[in-house]
């Protein structure tokens, strides 16, 4: 079974005539229920924005580099905490395995923030915004895209 969205009635029958459907055939089933939207597309256009206002104010390194460092350092942290899978994953494969800048070059492939709920990727942008604030860099939300 697929990622399913559930956001009506129909595709809530819809869904559990599927798990029904499966557990009859299977007698055994495993579930991931995830509650909240994804992401917003606004707030993932903010973010490259951000990545590449950090870069070019600070001149550090690369949009690119910013986005690795930011996942690695506000992103990972949120998904480690709220997904046992991911957290496991994450521990497992790269947490005591390799060093920083490995870890880094790792974000260039890793899923981060591309997993997280609407809240979850406002609190990642406001760390974002909170730590760069110290490093004089003023990051803006617009009005309406504050809390999502």
């Amino acid at each position: 079974m697929t990622a399913q969205v559930i956001n009506s009635a129909e595709s809530l029958q819809r869904v559990l005539g599927d798990i029904r459907q499966l557990w009859n055939q299977h007698k055994f089933l495993r579930l991931n229920i995830k509650t909240g939207k994804d992401r917003s597309l606004d707030q993932s256009a903010l973010s490259h924005v951000w990545y590449a206002q950090i870069a070019q104010e600070l001149r550090e390194d690369t949009p690119e580099g910013v986005k690795c460092e930011c996942k690695l350092r506000f992103g990972v942290p949120i998904l480690r905490a709220a997904d046992a899978d991911f957290r496991e994953m994450y521990d497992t494969a790269i947490r005591g395995h390799l060093s920083y800048e490995q870890k880094l070059k790792a974000m260039r492939f890793l899923p981060v923030t591309s997993l997280m709920t609407v809240k979850q990727l406002s609190q990642y942008l406001e760390d974002v915004q909170a730590h760069y604030a110290t490093r004089g860099v003023v990051l803006e939300f617009p009005e309406e895209g504050r809390r999502a």
